[in-house]
């Protein structure tokens, strides 16, 4: 998945999810506390190989139960209503600080969810180092 898109969610919290990834969430997917403040939304495919990398994390491990708290008590199973939307929960709005322009980006395995106001801000944050991110992380896995 990949791209960004921009749409509004409503009063009563449904996203236009964009059509170039409705097939590949297929009919039910799940949206859970992202990292950095967004929302991870993962077909159920990449959900069960999430969940089958968070079985092997030791329960002895503070930060293993911490994360698996945080990110497993905010995932709702959810699926599209006929106009493409998804009905997202207050729980996950207000982490994400969701109000009105969101922005939806592809990132590889899943989408994200962001406000508008946290994207840009993430982004700008990020676009002057953006060549040495890369660099590092390609160098290294050479």
């Amino acid at each position: 998945m990949m791209g960004e898109f921009h749409h509004n969610i409503d009063e009563k919290g449904r996203l236009i999810i964009p059509s170039k990834f409705r097939f590949e969430l297929g009919e039910k997917f799940v949206i859970t506390r992202g990292i950095e403040q967004c929302l991870f939304v993962y077909s159920i495919d990449e959900w069960n190989k999430i969940i089958t990398k968070l079985k092997e994390l030791p329960f002895t491990s503070k930060d293993a139960r911490t994360f698996m708290r945080m990110f497993l008590s905010g995932a709702t199973e959810c699926e599209l209503d006929k106009n493409g939307r998804v009905n997202i929960v207050n729980n996950l709005i207000d982490y994400a600080k969701l109000q009105k322009e969101c922005v939806i980006v592809g990132v590889n395995d899943r989408l994200e969810i962001w406000s508008e106001n946290e994207f840009e801000n993430f982004f700008n944050s990020n676009i002057d180092n953006f060549s040495d991110i890369a660099e590092k992380l390609f160098t290294n896995a050479c």
